[in-house]
């Protein structure tokens, strides 16, 4: 009996979006002859994997292995060949954004800008990233649409860029891009990574770069099409010190070569210009990096959480940048201060994230009843759900004192550390504690609070991506 063709399983695929998405979201209207020279590729072996003969002789396995390599090397090749930095052009002189002027007092009470701007991003979270959260989450990546709206609806890249070059700062304001990251995340941390990435980039612009790298890079963030940027920090390695880097940077007489792995970097199949970091002779230093440079690769890493955020591992190999790729000519405060502002981030999005995990289940302890009254009527249940307002309070206070003291120039590195430490902690245990007070139904994807677990787990791990 003939037996029909089967299609071809990829072996090895977590999530839907591992491979194919790159070929359509890399794109953007760019050079498509990569991906057509692919296809008829792919196509062929998928004819043939689909020929029935091939069962006879015991092929199948190996025509499967043949197709899964193929798609792999030429999917991974056509992220790097297609992704081409677009300068735009410069509206005016760079400059630093002055630093925030201080009553003297502890008042974090968000003034009236403040105040617009965190009303305006908590309506967009619930209205654009709540509802299609889940699905971002399976899919490994965020909608298009989505990502293009949190530019012409909010301008997140253009918060910290400064007026001279289109932008939005007159003076530097960490504070306001804690409360937007806070904002974002309660919609969902996943989605708001990949929202947040490209300002990540041009913040390290606006602090960091000089004239020329400003008036290059930064007016490409501030139109309508901002580019997809990712900040590059984390390597694969267990127990990662950002501050002992295996990413190297080698000086030459025209410039510096780069090799390493950089790990969970979001939108990076997309993303057209990287910052990256590396040790330069030992000092971790900061280069800007556009995509297409040779010796740049991207693979598909999918994580426990932040999927939305379409993570990937970016290989350099021998990437040779010019001198002028150097961000802060190196110095050791402005690693440091990279990593510090991420870090409020980081704090940032699981204070918002674990604000989402209170607001869902107060009313889901109120409402379900066991032995005929509401669950919340149990002190245990009780409790634990104090604990949670309780820590998250705590840790929302340190973390926008973190954030006051930088934007004043005062120094934030023990208020930094103690965000980073009480977030990664108490982040881990409000997830944990949200999935226990829904029982059975907190291990289902029918409620978000599972996912709210798997994404508040990253606060503890992750370096870079996000910059305040």
């Amino acid at each position: 009996m003939r037996r029909p063709p089967r299609p071809v399983d990829l072996p090895g695929t977590t999530c839907t979006s591992d491979f194919p998405t790159w070929g359509l979201s890399g794109m953007s209207g760019r050079n498509r002859r990569g991906r057509d020279v692919m296809g008829v590729g792919l196509a062929a072996l998928n004819r043939l994997a689909g020929v029935s003969v091939i069962d006879r002789l015991g092929l199948r396995r190996q025509t499967e292995k043949a197709v899964y390599e193929a798609s792999r090397a030429g999917f991974r090749t056509v992220a790097a060949a297609n992704r081409t930095f677009a300068k735009a052009p410069g509206r005016g002189a760079g400059k630093r954004p002055s630093t925030a002027t201080g009553s003297g007092l502890f008042d974090l009470t968000p003034t009236d800008e403040q105040k617009m701007f965190v009303e305006a991003t908590s309506e967009f979270a619930a209205e654009q990233l709540r509802p299609v959260a889940a699905d971002a989450d399976a899919e490994c990546a965020a909608p298009d649409t989505v990502l293009k709206r949190s530019v012409t609806e909010l301008g997140l890249a253009q918060l910290t860029v400064p007026e001279s070059l289109g932008g939005m700062a007159s003076e530097r304001s960490v504070t306001t891009g804690a409360l937007v990251a806070e904002a974002l995340a309660h919609g969902d941390m996943g989605l708001a990574v990949a929202c947040l990435a490209p300002a990540a980039v041009a913040n390290a612009l606006v602090l960091w770069g000089d004239e020329s790298q400003q008036q290059t890079y930064l007016p490409a963030f501030v139109g309508d099409d901002v580019p997809a940027a990712a900040l590059c920090v984390l390597e694969p390695r267990p127990l990662f010190d950002p501050f002992d880097l295996r990413t190297t940077a080698r000086e030459t007489p025209d410039g510096y070569v780069l090799d390493g792995v950089k790990s969970l970097v979001p939108r990076a199949a997309s993303a057209e210009l990287f910052v990256v970091a590396a040790a330069l002779e030992g000092t971790p230093a900061l280069f800007v990096l556009e995509s297409g440079t040779t010796g740049i690769t991207v693979e598909s890493e999918p994580a426990m959480g932040l999927r939305a955020a379409a993570t990937s591992r970016v290989l350099l190999d021998g990437v040779t940048v010019p001198k002028a790729a150097l961000l802060g000519a190196a110095a050791a405060d402005v690693y440091a201060d990279c990593i510090r502002l991420s870090r409020i981030g980081w704090a940032s999005l699981a204070c918002g994230t674990g604000k989402a995990v209170l607001d869902y289940v107060i009313p889901y302890v109120n409402e379900r009843k066991a032995f005929g009254e509401p669950i919340s009527n149990r002190q245990a249940v009780a409790f634990m759900v104090a604990n949670i307002g309780i820590e998250l309070e705590g840790a929302r206070l340190t973390t926008l004192r973190a954030a006051a003291r930088a934007e004043q120039g005062r120094s934030f590195a023990r208020e930094a550390a103690l965000a980073r430490r009480l977030t990664a902690e108490y982040g881990m245990q409000i997830g944990s504690n949200g999935v226990q007070l829904l029982g059975g139904h907190g291990y289902v994807k029918e409620h978000p609070v599972e996912r709210w677990y798997r994404d508040l787990r990253a606060a503890a791990v992750m370096e870079g991506a996000v910059l305040v």
